[in-house]
């Protein structure tokens, strides 16, 4: 049964994060729905020219979290959708420390704006299934209701739940707004560039030794779909969101032709920076929970509030390796260069560990 919330699509839609990928595409196809007046795109970067075409008939404000607050109130927005939540330090743009500043301060500024706006009544945040961490304590699926288990070690996941907490503690003070919190399954499709897609587009994966982690995905159409209806109709409460199925880390190796290299986790671990550097990947704390313990959702909750139920985790990873068919080419050279730097770290390593015991 469908549960059904309708109403007026606010005409004023505010779009956090503009200069990437998700966000793009949300603001582009919200300005496209003839049923929204306007749409501003808030980002203090200028969105790349890949993305720059889309946003046409998007208003683009070149203000951060601190100055949404005049923004959201000189626009009179009626809905905020907040897709500036970044997954991964970035080295060269201050790393963690401003990784945190745009997830966790930058949310918490954006909510208090939020807050202070009079004609507001919705705000969409996109989170993480991350949410729920990953731990041997795990039960098999969570629900939305499932409590983390332990406390996740990983960056992206703590700023996940700091963030849910503003948006619960605005719901408090704002009951009178429709508040939506979406937790994306990692986002798959032949276009999505993330760490978890360069990661199954190189050549040779590493794995965790003795592991094999059931994953799902979504595909980055489904989560757009899923985000424009939270703008236009009212959805409120907390959603999973992510395909049906399951498919473990080994089968999405050999699904996506590469060939797995099974590490011990330390080693893993340890090697992880010299692999980036080869093309290997890119694995933070946040990945390898996952790689060793797996996450599984359940979304019954979001196919019976929204009538709708994204593709199957199985259909958007084939959607994912259909757009890599004919590249990441697992030449000679590419293997080779993988391979010295996964033994090169392993000897580092044994080195670091001969020291400490001479």
């Amino acid at each position: 049964m469908v549960t059904s919330h309708p109403a007026a699509p606010p005409r004023v839609v505010v779009v956090t994060g503009v200069s990437r990928f998700l966000g793009a595409r949300v603001a582009a196809r919200l300005a496209a729905d003839e049923r929204v007046e306007r749409v501003v795109g808030l980002d203090p970067l200028e969105p790349p020219p890949t993305l720059a075409g889309l946003l046409g008939g998007v208003e683009l404000v070149r203000a951060d979290a601190r100055a949404a607050s005049a923004a959201i109130a000189e626009l009179g927005a009626e809905a905020v959708v907040h897709l500036a939540v970044t997954g991964a330090p970035d080295p060269q743009h201050g790393g963690r420390a401003a990784m945190k500043e745009q997830n966790v301060i930058g949310t918490m500024q954006l909510i208090a704006a939020a807050q202070a706006a009079p004609r507001l009544r919705k705000l969409v945040v996109r989170s993480s299934t991350a949410a729920y961490g990953a731990s041997f304590r795990d039960p098999a699926v969570f629900t939305e209701d499932t409590e983390p288990r332990a406390v996740p070690r990983g960056a992206f996941a703590r700023d996940i739940l700091d963030i849910e907490g503003y948006v619960r503690g605005f719901r408090r003070r704002r009951p009178e707004v429709i508040a939506t919190v979406l937790r994306f399954a990692p986002l798959i499709s032949s276009t999505a560039d993330t760490s978890l897609t360069r990661y199954f587009a190189q050549p040779l994966v590493p794995t965790v030794w003795g592991r094999d982690a059931r994953l799902q995905f979504v595909h980055v159409d489904d989560a757009l779909e899923v985000l424009h209806r939270s703008v236009v109709a009212d959805h409120p409460g907390t959603f999973n969101v992510a395909g049906a199925g399951v498919l473990t880390l080994s089968q999405a190796v050999r699904r996506a032709g590469r060939i797995a290299l099974p590490l011990l986790e330390g080693t893993l671990s340890a090697t992880a920076a010299v692999a980036r550097h080869a093309g290997v990947g890119q694995i933070g704390l946040d990945q390898l929970d996952l790689f060793v313990h797996g996450r599984v959702v359940d979304t019954t909750r979001l196919v019976r509030e929204f009538g709708f139920a994204p593709r199957t985790t199985a259909e958007a990873f084939q959607d994912f390796i259909t757009g890599h068919a004919n590249g990441s080419s697992l030449t000679a050279d590419r293997l080779a260069a993988a391979e010295r730097a996964i033994l090169d770290g392993i000897r580092k390593v044994r080195a670091s560990v001969g020291g400490e015991h001479a």
